[in-house]
């Protein structure tokens, strides 16, 4: 499958809809931080069919319910570049997906400047509330084995979700 230029291995997508699919994050901002796009590679939403989108935001609504299960969460951040101008780095529709923990940043919207810099979770915790991240230099891409392991977990707890249940 195909992320704009770039090839996503299967091993890596936890989700197929008719029209979408979810993967892992090869630099994640915190633990879980996965992303969901539609098939059609266009930059912006407003180029998405209606049944596209419509299957892009269904795909999320699961994919959020695989992740609380996981994480045992309650909260998330999902965010869309949508376009160049609005901080999009790859041009093909995506929609970030933030496990969050009250207190995993020391303030609440720090998470949006990471975004910014889509910096990896090996920025680890120091002390509650502060995130030590590295310098773009200095980040590390994660494995293919481990993102792989990750996304068969994810692909798990799908299996036995009720898709149509609130979180």
């Amino acid at each position: 499958m195909r992320f704009g230029r770039f090839h996503i291995p299967a091993n890596h997508i936890f989700l197929r809809t008719a029209k979408s699919a979810a993967f892992v994050n090869l630099r994640p901002i915190v633990p879980g931080h996965v992303l969901v796009m539609p098939e059609t590679i266009v930059p912006t939403m407003a180029e998405l069919s209606t049944e596209e989108y419509t299957d892009l935001w269904l795909a999320v609504r699961q994919v959020q319910a695989a992740l609380a299960t996981e994480f045992q969460v309650d909260a998330f951040n999902v965010a869309v570049q949508d376009g160049r101008a609005a901080g999009q780095s790859v041009p093909h529709v995506h929609v970030h997906i933030l496990p969050r923990k009250s207190g995993d940043f020391e303030r609440n919207d720090d998470v949006y400047e990471e975004l910014d810099a889509w910096v990896p979770k090996e920025g680890i915790l120091k002390e509650k509330g502060t995130i030590d991240v590295p310098d773009d230099e200095d980040r590390e891409d994660r494995t293919l084995e481990t993102m792989a392991a990750e996304a068969a977990i994810y692909k798990r707890i799908l299996g036995g979700l009720d898709h149509d249940a609130k979180l």
